[in-house]
């Protein structure tokens, strides 16, 4: 329970890539109220930063329209358990890491009856869904964004926004040390090294990996010297395996507990599931070939909703396809080895894309933590 004159705020990470935002959120936070309690659910970065989950993150992490509908009593449930019982206890303020699915109509309840609330990350209605503008609206004191244009997007309608920076520019360093982390997972120092990474979700996992790990075996049956390195959440282990082995990779992919950074470290190029790891691997400057597969009816409502031509953070970012995007049908194995092969072959256009993502690095950079704790700190006393 909350100690007398104790802050304590509450927070919803649904996934890996929220984890990581809320685990950078939260040295901010700490930083400016020491001895803040923090609770709701999350992740393992959070956990280390004292924080009590009271569900497992995992149960959130489902994304796709059937997907969420197989889980959909479940999620609401949960959603349901925890407004009541942050309504009991009582927060400060409540913070919804992304997750806009599950977060907004709790942060819009929790508005309701008297609770400040912050979303961060702001929901990409610039790229598809704008009508969830009107959510946001109902939903958020303020926003914090990670993206530049943002805010003045979000004035337009209403909504108070701060754009943070994005906190991944200050965790991945400008120049990554591609040998020493070769050498911390055990790559060769010399051999040409693509990191796989199908997803943080099972159900990415399943529809992506399998592809991966073939064209995997595409790419080292024309070039036997390729390494191959695929960072996986452990509780996806075995689910990993069985693929990995269906393959007839196994043994050939090196797989790492997590350590998507390194693996991004590590690697001449990567194969990569659309997502937030897209911005992390062009943070890191490395060359990519962005996938993605999913229900067929999912895809179909997500096309009719999609605003840009893009799908990928790199290129909506660069607003340009700086790197080649293989949706559903396209993502065979065939195309997915092509396109990987392809940046291998031509280091003069791997070099000019670091230096678009260096100056996309650049332009991202920002004291996030204490932006974060400095606009929060108006909603607190405003």
């Amino acid at each position: 329970m909350q100690k007398d004159g104790q802050r304590r705020f509450a927070l919803v990470a649904g996934e890996a890539s929220g984890d990581l935002l809320a685990g950078l959120l939260l040295d901010g936070l700490q930083a400016r109220w020491p001895g803040l309690e923090t609770v709701g659910i999350g992740g393992p970065r959070m956990l280390a930063h004292g924080f009590q989950s009271w569900w497992p993150q995992e149960k959130l992490a489902v994304r796709g329209y059937v997907e969420v509908l197989r889980h959909y009593a479940e999620i609401a449930g949960i959603r349901r358990q925890l407004k009541a019982r942050l309504l009991r206890e009582w927060a400060e303020l409540f913070i919804g890491v992304d997750a806009p699915d599950f977060n907004l109509d709790l942060e819009a309840g929790l508005r309701s009856r008297g609770m400040k609330t912050v979303h961060f990350i702001c929901p990409s209605i610039w790229a598809w869904r704008p009508e969830r503008i009107e959510k946001v609206r109902a939903a958020a004191d303020h926003v914090l964004c990670i993206f530049p244009f943002e805010p003045a997007l979000l004035a337009e309608h209403g909504v108070a926004g701060s754009y943070v920076g994005h906190p991944l520019a200050n965790v991945i360093p400008m120049t990554p040390d591609r040998a020493g982390a070769r050498a911390a997972i055990g790559l060769a120092p010399d051999a040409q090294v693509v990191a796989l990474l199908p997803g943080s979700r099972r159900s990415e996992v399943r529809y992506l990996a399998a592809r991966f790990f073939a064209a995997a075996a595409l790419m080292q049956k024309e070039r036997p010297g390729i390494q191959f390195v695929a960072p996986i959440l452990p509780g996806l282990r075995a689910e990993v395996d069985a693929l990995l082995q269906a393959s007839g990779m196994t043994g050939r992919v090196k797989l790492l507990d997590g350590q998507s950074h390194a693996a991004l470290a590590a690697c001449d190029a990567t194969l990569i599931a659309s997502g937030t790891a897209t911005l992390e691997a062009a943070l890191f400057k490395r060359p990519m070939v962005i996938a993605y597969n999913m229900n067929g009816l999912s895809w179909r409502l997500m096309q009719r909703k999609q605003l840009q031509p893009w799908v990928g953070l790199p290129n909506i970012l660069c607003r340009d396809f700086v790197v080649p995007e293989l949706l559903q049908e396209a993502a065979t194995p065939e195309a997915l080895a092509k396109a990987t092969l392809a940046w291998l072959d031509a280091p003069e256009k791997a070099q000019a894309l670091q230096q678009r993502f260096s100056e996309l690095h650049v332009q991202l950079q920002r004291d996030t933590p204490t932006l974060c704790a400095d606009a929060i700190q108006k909603v607190l006393e405003g």
